[in-house]
Formats: C-alpha cells, sequence, structure tokens
C-alpha cells in the first residue's frame, strides 16, 4: 500500500442560512487577506524610510499579529470560525514566499508578481480548513465543517466515508469554494492506495494532441474536440452585452454576472468531463500510453491558436495521465519535444524536411505512403517505444526532468513546426533504435516491468 494525495470533490445542497454562512467564511479570508497585506505594505515603507522594524512574512507572524488587532479590525470575527481568517493569512503568506522566491530566481517560470489586494466580487471566492469538527457523514450525503455545521451534498459521499470508517484516509484539508453561484466543497485526503505493478495489458497506444481533433491514437480511434469555449462563444457575446448595460450594483446586473458565469462554468464542466474520460481509458486499456512533450507556453503565444489551445486543456491531459497512470498500472512515456514525430514517415522512417501546419496529410517521398498527419504522428510515437524497448533503456533521462537529448552523432534533424530550423534542409532517414528520443516521465514507471 503506497500513500499518495487524493481529492474528493462535492457539490454543496446548502440552506439560505448556510449561504450566508459560507459567504460570510470567504468574506473572513479576504478581510484577513487584505488587512495583512496593508501591515506589510506599510511595514516595508517604514523599512526603506529606515526605521528598524519587523515585517511579518510568515503564517505565524502573521497570526500573532492578526490576533493582536483582530478586535480592532474585525469586532465580528467571532461569527466565523478561526480557521477563514487563517486561511485569508496562509493564501498571503504562499504569495509572498512566491513572489520573493521568484525574484530570487529560487522559482522555475514566470515572475511572480507582489500580492495585491481581493475586492469583493472579483476574485475567487474561497475559505481552507484544516482543523476543527471536519467529517464525512456515514449517511451518504453530509459532511460536517467549522462552525458551519452539517451541508448536505448532491452526490454520494459513502466511498469516501467508507475509507475513513476503514482507517485507510485521512482528511488533511477541506476547501469551499462558490463557482457560478454554486457551492463546491474540496476534500484532501491522504489515502492508503494499492499501487498495481501493471494493470494486465501489453498494448502501445501512442496519442497525438491537438485542436483539430483533440487526440488522435496509433489505434486508429479519433477523439473529438468538444471545443466547449467555442461552442459558448455565441452566448458569451450577447451575455457580455447584456451585462454592461446594466447599472453597477442593481439586481439586475448580478443577475446577469450569475447568468454569465454559469455559462463559463458549464464549458469547464464539459472539458474537464471529456478529458477525465479520456485519460482514464487511456490508463486502465492500454500498457503504455505515449505522448509528446509539447511546448504549450510557446504555442499560445501564436494570437491564432492562443484560445483554441486554451480550450482544448492539453496541459490538462498531461497533468491527469500522469497520476492516473500511475494509480492504474500503467507506464507513462513522454517524448522529447524535438523529435518529429509529424515529418517522420511511419512506415520507412523518412524524414520530411518541411511539414508546414496547413498541411494535413503525410505524403512520404521515400515509399509513397499518404496518411493523414496526426494518424501518422501517432503511429510513430507508438513505434518509437518499441524500438526503445528493443536497444534497451540505458539512454533514460536518469534525473527524470523534462529535458532535450539527442543520440550521438545522429544527423540533425529537422525540428517541428516553430521550433526553429537545422542545417539539413532535405530528407533524411532515422535510425529505428533512437532511444534518446524518448523519456519515462517522473510521476510514470521508471523502467518497464
Amino acid at each position: 500500500m503506497d500513500t499518495v494525495i487524493q481529492a474528493y470533490r462535492f457539490a454543496l445542497d446548502p440552506t439560505p442560512r448556510q449561504r450566508r454562512a459560507l459567504a460570510s467564511h470567504c468574506g473572513a479570508a479576504r478581510v484577513a487577506h487584505n488587512w495583512g497585506l496593508e501591515l506589510v505594505k506599510t511595514r516595508l515603507d517604514q523599512r526603506r524610510a529606515g526605521e528598524e522594524i519587523q515585517v511579518p512574512w510568515t503564517l505565524p507572524a502573521l497570526r500573532r499579529e492578526w490576533n493582536l488587532a483582530k478586535n480592532q479590525v474585525a469586532p465580528w470575527w467571532a461569527e466565523n470560525s478561526k480557521e477563514a481568517y487563517s486561511s485569508g493569512l496562509d493564501g498571503l503568506a504562499r504569495a509572498l514566499q512566491n513572489w520573493a522566491d521568484s525574484r530570487a530566481g529560487r522559482r522555475n517560470g514566470r515572475p511572480v508578481r507582489f500580492p495585491r489586494f481581493k475586492k469583493k466580487g472579483r476574485y475567487r471566492e474561497a475559505c481552507r480548513f484544516t482543523t476543527g469538527a471536519i467529517k464525512v457523514l456515514p449517511d451518504r450525503e453530509h459532511i460536517q465543517l467549522p462552525r458551519i455545521g452539517i451541508l448536505k451534498t448532491h452526490e454520494s459521499t459513502r466511498k469516501l466515508a467508507r475509507r475513513l470508517e476503514q482507517g485507510t484516509a485521512r482528511i488533511l484539508a477541506v476547501t469551499i469554494t462558490r463557482t457560478a453561484d454554486r457551492w463546491f466543497v474540496s476534500l484532501t485526503v491522504e489515502v492508503q492506495r494499492a499501487i498495481p505493478a501493471g494493470n494486465g495489458q501489453i498494448t502501445v497506444v501512442g496519442v497525438d494532441a491537438g485542436v483539430r481533433h483533440l487526440a488522435v491514437l496509433s489505434t486508429g480511434v479519433t477523439i473529438p474536440n468538444p471545443r466547449a469555449m467555442e461552442r459558448s462563444c455565441r452566448k458569451l457575446r450577447r451575455l457580455n452585452r447584456q451585462l454592461a448595460r446594466r447599472k453597477p450594483g442593481s439586481k439586475r446586473r448580478k443577475e446577469a454576472c450569475r447568468r454569465l458565469a454559469r455559462v463559463h462554468a458549464r464549458a469547464a464542466n464539459l472539458r474537464r468531463d471529456t478529458l477525465h474520460k479520456l485519460t482514464t481509458a487511456l490508463a486502465t486499456e492500454h500498457g503504455t500510453v505515449v505522448v509528446e512533450h509539447l511546448n504549450l507556453a510557446g504555442m499560445v503565444r501564436n494570437r491564432h491558436l492562443a484560445r483554441v489551445l486554451a480550450d482544448a486543456g492539453l496541459a490538462e491531459m498531461r497533468r491527469q495521465l500522469s497520476y492516473k497512470a500511475t494509480w492504474y498500472g500503467s507506464r507513462l512515456v513522454v517524448a522529447d519535444r524535438f523529435y518529429p514525430s509529424s515529418k517522420t514517415c511511419s512506415a520507412c522512417g523518412w524524414v520530411k524536411a518541411k511539414l508546414s501546419l496547413a498541411e494535413r496529410s503525410f505524403t512520404c517521398d521515400a515509399c509513397g505512403l499518404v496518411l493523414d498527419r496526426d494518424r501518422n504522428a501517432a503511429r510513430n510515437l507508438a513505434t518509437l517505444v518499441e524500438h526503445v524497448a528493443q536497444s534497451g533503456w540505458e539512454t533514460q533521462n536518469a534525473r527524470g526532468t523534462d529535458r532535450k537529448t539527442q543520440p550521438a552523432g545522429q544527423v540533425a534533424m529537422k525540428r517541428e513546426v516553430g521550433t526553429g530550423r537545422s542545417s539539413g534542409e532535405t530528407g533524411t532517414a532515422v535510425p529505428r533504435g533512437a532511444a534518446a528520443w524518448v523519456m519515462e516521465h517522473p510521476l510514470g514507471r521508471s523502467r518497464p516491468r
């Protein structure tokens, strides 16, 4: 049995009184966050002026300052759980640390800006509980939270309650959020899970993800792209025009905001449902799943592709495959970012010098193969792993991180469209035992079993 961190999310069905209590706790977290941020800014200005003063930067320091000032800042603080104020201060402490690490070069990715104040109605309403009376009641559809009480859920909680009764799960934290005027509860649970050595499948499937089709598999299956946001654009334009005509602060404006939020939430739910069904099927029905390491951060800079790429959720697909492959006993393999899967012939291995995004069919000048571009790429991904398994795994990246690798002595090959140029402009045959083009995902299987 291995210990994994797993999330359980349930939609709530609160009463009007409980709705007000949930909103009050989220508002309390916002007030504590804004108060702490104002205090940090004031102390920083005093330090710049030459005063010797301590700036509360961590959660314990912010808590001490809050306990000294809460009677003056929020005389009504006893109406909510202390966890609500701690939640706001904890979010502020994390944001300050992320900004400091990003500025010092200790954090990867884009630079993190300094925390900003949260305005009511303009931020994600959320509150986190880590201590107190947190229970999942064994009567299927009820959860108990501190100060708020027993809340009814739309879905059954029996599966989680059974794990808690058996001692194979432990609740670490609970987060309440409001999305499109609906309340949800998310439980972060430490679960004792049996990780299988394999799922009994020996098949290898290559997955070519894209926007024309969400995924094209080497088995011949094509997964259509739901295009959830694109199909909602007409309704979103109409609702945004209605919202612009409403008077700020009026009831009709609040109703227009709720209608607009419901359309966005429906699009997100459709996208999430499609991705979960696809990744679960891939992880359970195949022994090895091969995907590409896409440079999505660079691809979304193309203004013609940014919206459709974001609508497809390709990064979320990769994230879900990462942990589901481990849970269900399959193996996730990630091809190198510069592996020319679309420009390589899946029949003879000939590499095409140029292949623009407008060309949807691949034509091999060596053997005459004519095949759909995405289907050809998926076949190359599946075949790549088969040849790597035959040649051995010694060329794997031992650190388990994503980085560019190239076989020693191999002719520099043309990169994929948009990733740069190489010196060669003519087609080249690729050695079929190119093991260094593949790397295991750090969360998947490290070696075949």
